[in-house]
C-alpha cells in the first residue's frame, strides 16, 4: 500500500523498552534498548507496509488537563512522586537520543502542548485521510475508534509484535467485540477501562457493554432512549445504572474521545513526506558512533531507500 503512516511512538517505544534486554547499551555503558527496538521497528513498518508518508507522534502532554479536569482519577494510578508520570529511568534516559536520531534521519516528528499523541493521531488521521489510506500502529485500542473502512483509516495494532501486527478495521473491531465498528469509544466508556483509569458504568461489564451499544448505537442514543423514556433494549438493571451514571458519562466523553480537530501551526505546516536518505547525515553518523547505533540505523536507512548508503 502506499498512503500515511502515523505512529503512536510512546506506545513502540515503551514495547521496544521493555521488549529489549537493557544489556543492549552503548560503548560507554548506557542502556540503548528503546532506541535499537523504535528504529527496527519503523525500519519493518516501511519495509512491509511501503508507507509514503509517515509521522512519528509524541506525548507533549501525557495527562492533560482537559482529561483530568473532567475525571480526575484519569492516569492517577500512573503518577510518580514527583507529580510526573512512571517512567523507568532508563527509558527517561532514551527519550531525547530517540528524538535526535529521527531528526537526523528525516522522519516527522509531532507533538502539540496540551495534548497526547492518540489526539495529534486522530487530527492527522482525518486530515490525511482525504489523501487517500491511512494506518495508524499502536499498541493502545483506545485508536480502534478512529477506524474507518471508508476512509479508509486501519489500525495496525502491536499486541503480538510488529511482525505479526493486526489490521483492525470495522469490520475487524465489529467481529472482534460485538459492536458497531466506529463504536469502540462508547464501549470503552460505558465498560470502563483500569489501565487508564477510566471507572465506567458501575456493573455494566463487556456484554452489557455491547448489547447497549449494538441496540442504541452510541453513549448518546443511549441517553437519548433514557430521556424519552424507552424501555426496550435495556437489560435488566441497566437502565437504573445508567441512569445514576448520568454526570460519568457526560465526563467520559471529553476523556475517551480522541480529538480530531487540534488547530496548531506545527501540523499545519509538517512536511510528512518520507525521506529516502537522512536529513544530516552528519548529525546521524555522530548518533551512530556515540550511542553504538549503526546496525540498526543502516536498517532503517535501507528500508527508507534500497540504495541508501550505510552510515
Amino acid at each position: 500500500m502506499s498512503g500515511l503512516m502515523l505512529l503512536d511512538t510512546p506506545s513502540l517505544y515503551f514495547r521496544a523498552f521493555f521488549g529489549v534486554p537493557e544489556s543492549v547499551t552503548a560503548p560507554d555503558g548506557t542502556p540503548v534498548n528503546a532506541v535499537r527496538g523504535l528504529l527496527d521497528m519503523i525500519a519493518r513498518l516501511v519495509q512491509d507496509r511501503a508507507p509514503d508518508r509517515l509521522v512519528c507522534c509524541m506525548d507533549a502532554d501525557w495527562r492533560p488537563e482537559f482529561r483530568v479536569a473532567a475525571i480526575p482519577s484519569y492516569k492517577a494510578h500512573r503518577v510518580a512522586d514527583d507529580g510526573g508520570d512512571q517512567t523507568p529511568d532508563a527509558l527517561g534516559a532514551q527519550l531525547p537520543v530517540i528524538d535526535a536520531v529521527l531528526d537526523a534521519v528525516g522522519l516527522a516528528r509531532a507533538g502539540v502542548p496540551g495534548y497526547e499523541a492518540d489526539d495529534v493521531i486522530g487530527t492527522l488521521a482525518v486530515r490525511g485521510g482525504a489523501d487517500g489510506p491511512v494506518d495508524i500502529v499502536t499498541g493502545d485500542r483506545d485508536l480502534f475508534q478512529l477506524a474507518d473502512d471508508n476512509g479508509p483509516v486501519a489500525v495496525l495494532y502491536t499486541a503480538r509484535g510488529v511482525r505479526n501486527l493486526q489490521v483492525m478495521g470495522e469490520k475487524e473491531i465489529a467481529a472482534k467485540y460485538a459492536i458497531p465498528g466506529r463504536a469502540y469509544g462508547d464501549y470503552a466508556t460505558l465498560r470502563g477501562d483500569p489501565s487508564d483509569g477510566l471507572p465506567g458504568v458501575p456493573g455494566i461489564g463487556d456484554k452489557t457493554a455491547a448489547a447497549l451499544v449494538t441496540r442504541f448505537g452510541s453513549v448518546a442514543g443511549i441517553r437519548a432512549a433514557l430521556a424519552d423514556g424507552t424501555a426496550e433494549g435495556f437489560p435488566a438493571g441497566a437502565r437504573r445504572r445508567l441512569e445514576a451514571a448520568g454526570d460519568y458519562l457526560t465526563a467520559a466523553e471529553t476523556v475517551v474521545r480522541v480529538v480530531t480537530d487540534i488547530d496548531d501551526p506545527v501540523l499545519a505546516v509538517l512536511d510528512d513526506r518520507l525521506p529516502s536518505g537522512p536529513r544530516d547525515p552528519a548529525a546521524l553518523v555522530e548518533l551512530a558512533d556515540r550511542w553504538g547505533l549503526h546496525s540498526p540505523v543502516n536498517r532503517l536507512l535501507h528500508a527508507l531507500a534500497r540504495d541508501g548508503a550505510d552510515v
